[in-house]
């Protein structure tokens, strides 16, 4: 449905997206992760069609945004970061503004506003000027806006910024229902949401791709290096006794629990073979264990790694100077300040 090929974007000399290229199949939702200044933004703006590439082409259901953009857009639900809102509107007259825009047939207006409303929790507001809304519903129009006219493709940039817990979880619940009948990319700093909601994810940095794959997969590469967390209690220096004289146990750690003579381990094993027999040597040793289990890795603990060793790479090979002029186009491209 969506298909990217060597897309590249400069603002003057400054690249802020380098050489993407990936897909996402029909009814796919794909979750699309950076850190600040990445390039997310501006992939996305270039995929909705509202700012040219540099190079490269990108292609939804088989047509060029550039070459077809009106065949395109009729296609595309978009959310950008800063919601594109008229408070002097209220809910009713702003949607049913868009749904003009969108070309829904005058007959078919007031049951697509009633569906989007209910659908998108604004049954209750629809009366209300856009101005007097909380920015949690206002952030629900911004939704409902690029839904209401049921795209092929939704293109959402942090749906839930500005939600309560509550309604993070029915936008959650949303989004996953729609992947039954749309394709999605979802951009969010809210890693947990990604697991529960994306088949694949695709992180970028310094507007490169560094990794693509489900997350499963993601995770599935740093859990070669088995973590465990104990909790211990008895003396500190026969503790650390016990974990210098295990064999194979390249690294560990101790520090403090809450109560006096209780102590958290951070045990880093070389196999899970190790785990009994390290188990039974702090139980001779005189040692009172009460957890002793091996730590789930998240895709928060993922994309942190993956940033920190490309960003230690590219630091490696680069001056202050030349890490800043490659930071600095990203920065501009997803704050919306580019020349």
């Amino acid at each position: 449905m969506i298909e990217v090929s060597h897309l590249s974007k400069l603002y003057g000399n400054f690249p802020a997206v380098r050489d993407l290229s990936f897909r996402v199949r029909p009814g796919e939702i794909l979750g699309f992760l950076g850190p600040n200044g990445a390039g997310k933004t501006t992939t996305m703006r270039i995929l909705a069609g509202y700012m040219p590439p540099s190079g490269g082409t990108c292609r939804i259901g088989g047509k060029d945004v550039m070459d077809h953009p009106l065949t395109v857009k009729r296609r595309i639900g978009y959310l950008p970061e800063q919601v594109p809102l008229y408070p002097e509107l209220t809910v009713e007259e702003y949607l049913g503004f868009i749904a003009r825009v969108r070309a829904i047939p005058a007959g078919e207006r007031g049951g697509a506003l009633d569906r989007i409303a209910v659908r998108c929790g604004l049954k209750d507001v629809r009366k209300k000027l856009i101005g007097r809304l909380s920015k949690g519903y206002r952030q629900r129009v911004g939704i409902a806006q690029a839904l209401i006219h049921s795209p092929d493709v939704i293109i959402l940039d942090e749906p839930t910024i500005g939600l309560d817990p509550a309604q993070i979880r029915e936008v959650r619940e949303l989004i996953r229902s729609l992947g039954e009948d749309h394709t999605i990319i979802l951009s969010t700093h809210i890693l947990p949401e990604v697991s529960q909601i994306c088949q694949r994810v695709l992180i970028i940095n310094h507007g490169r791709i560094i990794a693509e794959d489900t997350p499963e997969n993601l995770t599935g590469r740093i859990t070669k290096r088995l973590v465990c967390d104990s909790l211990v209690q008895g003396d500190r220096d026969r503790l650390a006794e016990v974990l210098a004289a295990a064999e194979n146990l390249p690294e560990w750690e101790i520090t403090a629990a809450e109560e006096p003579g209780m102590w958290h381990c951070t045990l880093v094993l070389s196999d899970g073979e190790q785990r009994p027999r390290l188990l039974a040597a702090l139980q001779n040793g005189g040692l009172a264990v009460y957890e002793f289990h091996r730590r789930r890795v998240s895709l928060e603990d993922v994309f942190l790694q993956l940033i920190m060793e490309e960003n230690d790479g590219l630091a490696a090979g680069a001056s202050g100077a030349e890490m800043y002029a490659a930071d600095a186009p990203d920065l501009v491209a997803d704050h919306g300040d580019g020349p």
